[in-house]
């Protein structure tokens, strides 16, 4: 185990690759890898569109906050975060403050071709997704590269890649995946 590496968290748009490329992380890196998502979605025993349903973003966003204070507290982690994640500044302090942020940068059509058949994702079930996703970027990306240690864009990229990318950034040239 690398335990000179801080702990990693992967932040990005919503079909960025966070939960593929995070698994693939800690795997590489022998360590524990956490989805704040999965990890609301325990506590609450509710899927994320049920809690959205019964108690609204904002019900959601407070859970989320809970969740990220917990979980960036705990070693040796690799972190996927919801794409919504940055919009709390608690949030983004805790993520910047106690480990390696990587902003996994995705276009819009890339998101929208990941995300199209997933109905998990609340904030898209609208008429327009494509005009949602644009939405949501424009308004999340100053936040992303606020928290980033790390921007990687994983349009085209295999998971593969990317990760391999990520560990030379933090040093690790000798780990392969």
């Amino acid at each position: 185990m690398h335990t000179s590496i801080p702990r990693i968290f992967l932040v990005g748009p919503m079909g960025a690759g966070k939960t593929t490329i995070g698994r693939r992380l800690a795997q590489v890196l022998r360590r524990e890898f956490l989805d704040s998502d999965q990890d609301i979605e325990q506590h609450a025993g509710a899927s994320i569109p049920l809690i959205f349903e019964m108690e609204g973003e904002a019900g959601f966003r407070a859970r989320e906050k809970t969740a990220i204070a917990e979980l960036t507290q705990r070693a040796n982690i690799v972190l996927a975060t919801g794409g919504g994640a940055v919009l709390d500044p608690d949030n983004r302090r805790c993520l910047a403050g106690r480990g390696f942020v990587v902003y996994l940068r995705a276009s819009v059509n890339e998101q929208l071709r990941r995300t199209r058949s997933d109905d998990n994702r609340p904030l898209l079930q609208t008429a327009d997704p494509r005009a949602r996703l644009a939405q949501l970027f424009e308004q999340r990306d100053p936040l992303y590269r606020e928290v980033a240690d790390l921007i990687v864009a994983s349009d085209g990229q295999s998971p593969r890649t990317v990760v391999q990318y990520i560990l030379e950034s933090l040093g690790l040239q000798d780990v392969t995946c």
